[in-house]
């Protein structure tokens, strides 16, 4: 899909934030012509979660959308499209549910304001939750790789031998309704990320305001030894959680995305403070742009390293958000 000689410009998760993603592409040299922004010599390379939370969504989306079928982008799904598809798929007839993401007060509220700026434009809603099944899981460029939250090679590589250029369909998004199933945990890892439950059933509130019993954890440490050194969220872990040694079982689930692997990007883990490498193979694009954080861009060109100094970024300024 990708050509390996161009220059991409891989750009984290928007939510909304139309009017900073087109500062963004303005810094970074993209023009608007003929209806799309465009550049001379470079594309633009989306890493989902373009929907939910900000105040123009339905534009942000046409920006993105526009700048794909033109030629001049390309667009990962995030977990926020699939749980947009799964919200407006019905679930399977035996399945004992009416969808594939049931409709409860929580995922209702993590979509509402999506629905709610496209109440007065259903025909264009339909029209995007077809696009989305145009969204690949994820692209393999050979020298880089980008998926939304997660690369788990034990689940990517079952995943192309039905669907090679990692866009699902319809059977997919509701065999996802199944608990346990291939295409659950292929949503689950791929877009969500890994993830570890809190000991003695506890739970913890995050910034976001929703209560969760597990907590997102690294999938790249080599020899972690307690929670707190896998934790890999905006909220922390209570100190006595994070000084719990990992138990050898917990160990060995830990997913590893090898130091020798292609450059990896991803979005999806609201991170914060300067844009920098996790590791010279790994970078997080998410740095909360719709928390008034930052919308990032990384400006590949054929480096073999992430560059800390190839990072571009602007500002969420309070109006942006507040409109």
């Amino acid at each position: 899909m990708l050509d390996p000689a161009r220059g991409y410009d891989l750009i984290g998760d928007v939510h909304g934030c139309a009017q900073t993603l087109e500062h963004l592409l303005d810094t970074l040299g993209y023009r608007f012509q003929a209806g799309v922004w465009r550049h001379p010599e470079r594309i633009a390379v989306f890493l989902g979660d373009i929907i939910d939370r900000g105040p123009r969504i339905r534009e942000a989306l046409h920006i993105v959308r526009d700048m794909v079928e033109a030629g001049q982008a390309f667009c990962i799904m995030g977990n926020h499209e699939f749980n947009a598809l799964g919200w407006s798929t019905p679930a399977p007839p035996d399945s004992g549910h009416e969808w594939v993401r049931e409709h409860t007060p929580r995922h209702a509220r993590l979509l509402g304001e999506t629905l709610a700026q496209f109440e007065q434009h259903p025909g264009d809603w339909n029209d995007f939750l077809k696009w989305f099944y145009q969204l690949p899981l994820f692209i393999d460029a050979e020298r880089f790789r980008v998926v939304h939250a997660c690369w788990d090679a034990s689940l990517i590589a079952p995943l192309r031998s039905v669907y090679g250029d990692g866009r699902i369909d319809q059977a997919f998004v509701q065999a996802s309704a199944e608990p346990g199933s291939f295409a659950s945990a292929v949503f689950d890892r791929l877009l969500r990320g890994t993830a570890m439950r809190l000991p003695h059933g506890m739970t913890l509130t995050g910034g976001d305001g929703l209560t969760r019993a597990s907590f997102r954890t690294k999938f790249w440490e080599d020899d972690p030894q307690t929670y707190g050194d896998v934790v890999f969220q905006p909220d922390a872990l209570p100190e006595p959680v994070a000084r719990r040694p990992l138990s050898p079982s917990e160990k060995n689930a830990l997913l590893r995305y090898g130091a020798n692997e292609p450059l990896l990007f991803v979005g999806h883990y609201w991170r914060s403070g300067i844009p920098a490498p996790i590791r010279p193979n790994l970078a997080c694009l998410d740095y909360s742009a719709v928390l008034y954080g930052k919308l990032v861009a990384y400006r590949l060109d054929q480096e073999t390293q992430i560059d800390p100094n190839k990072f571009v970024w602007v500002d969420v300024t309070r109006p942006e958000v507040g409109q």
